[in-house]
């Protein structure tokens, strides 16, 4: 049975040493996003990857959506405490 990750087992170690460093710079970039950044979704994040489908996004209904930020917030704020305030507004 083929595993989604079967395509590795033939690449060069220096290929696969430099997938790895382009895969750690994506994550890099988006662990140190900050401010409104962190709340949008990633889909170059999601292209590094080999299967390219198309995400199958829901979008919840504004309600339930900004009940989500709230919740998203409270979490930085009790994992988070002593970070910075973000002042300036969303584009």
């Amino acid at each position: 049975m083929e595993t989604l990750d079967d395509d590795l087992t033939d690449k060069s170690r220096e290929w696969l040493l430099e997938e790895v460093k382009k895969l750690r710079e994506a994550i890099r970039e988006h662990r140190d996003s900050t401010g409104h950044d962190l709340c949008w979704h990633h889909p170059r994040l999601w292209g590094l990857l080999p299967e390219k489908t198309l995400p199958e996004v829901a979008v919840p209904a504004w309600p339930q959506f900004m009940r989500g930020c709230i919740k998203y917030r409270q979490s930085l704020e009790a994992q988070l405490p002593q970070a910075p305030i973000e002042k300036r507004e969303a584009d």
